[in-house]
């Protein structure tokens, strides 16, 4: 089976950091281009950063550039996303995603693997 495991989510107040996991069991990464999405409720969701399978190039949403680092291991399978200087507006339910047909970000339209989501409030 097939599975993405995000952790990492959690409350933290405006300004502080939290650092995203994604960890896959059942394949390995090397080949897959690696995806965050969020969604925040009552809005679309949303793709926020990804890494390429094809030669690790980055991606992020304008509204996260300067602020979320997105890196890889793939001998540990593992996928981070690491988030600094949170904002209220960063918040929602963080999904991870994993596709072997893309090999370059952004990620769009259908993608293969999506991990159950783990959820980041940033408020005071």
């Amino acid at each position: 089976q097939l599975q993405l495991v995000e952790s990492g989510g959690g409350l933290v107040q405006p300004g502080g950091s939290l650092r995203l996991s994604c960890a896959a069991s059942g394949f390995t990464l090397d080949y897959y281009s690696i995806g965050w999405f969020r969604q925040a409720p009552g809005k679309e969701r949303e793709g926020v950063s990804c890494i390429s399978s094809s030669d690790g190039s980055t991606y992020y949403v304008d509204s996260v550039k300067g602020r979320f680092t997105i890196s890889r291991d793939n001998t540990k399978n593992t996928v981070w996303l690491q988030m600094n200087s949170l904002k209220p507006e960063d918040t929602g339910v963080y999904y991870c995603v994993a596709d072997s047909v893309q090999e370059y970000c952004p990620l769009v339209g259908y993608l293969e693997i999506w991990g159950q989501g783990t959820q980041v409030t940033v408020s005071s």
